[in-house]
């Protein structure tokens, strides 16, 4: 099982927390007409996140996965990226979740892209007038972070 975080694109995205989850549901489906490894498929400004994204996340598969197989398995922050038209879902080892979902969401807020937090409390973010990421639905602290 791994820790799972999502970065979407705004502008095709509904706004609605229940429609949202529709359209998550489509996406993850995995039926769009390409492969999924390779980041000429989706926008520009999911294509800029992904290329940020790599340089401390490295891609586990696609043109930008190392070519050694011994270093895809002995590092950590090897990500499994499902990229597709609009959403790219990075999948992590539990091992560097307090890592990676800072680093995701700063370059979501600087790539103007929209967050989802599958994995943790479900937060939707969308960027504002302003390009800061606002919460369509509010949800409270997941359960093991109670008590911090």
């Amino acid at each position: 099982m791994s820790y799972d975080l999502m970065v979407f694109n705004p502008k095709t995205a509904p706004r609605t927390a229940s429609d949202f989850m529709q359209w998550y549901k489509q996406q993850t489906a995995w039926e769009e007409d390409h492969s999924y490894t390779d980041p000429k498929v989706t926008s520009e400004d999911l294509n800029g996140w992904f290329l940020d994204m790599i340089t401390d996340f490295p891609a586990l598969n696609g043109p930008y996965a190392p070519a050694d197989d011994d270093d895809k398995m002995d590092n950590d922050e090897i990500t499994d990226y499902s990229i597709g038209k609009e959403i790219i879902y990075a999948g992590f080892r539990w091992s560097v979740a307090e890592k990676a979902y800072p680093k995701m969401l700063t370059l979501a807020e600087k790539h103007k892209v929209g967050f989802y937090d599958p994995s943790g409390d479900g937060s939707i973010l969308f960027p504002n007038n302003h390009g800061r990421l606002e919460a369509i639905n509010i949800k409270s602290k997941p359960w093991w972070k109670f008590w911090s």
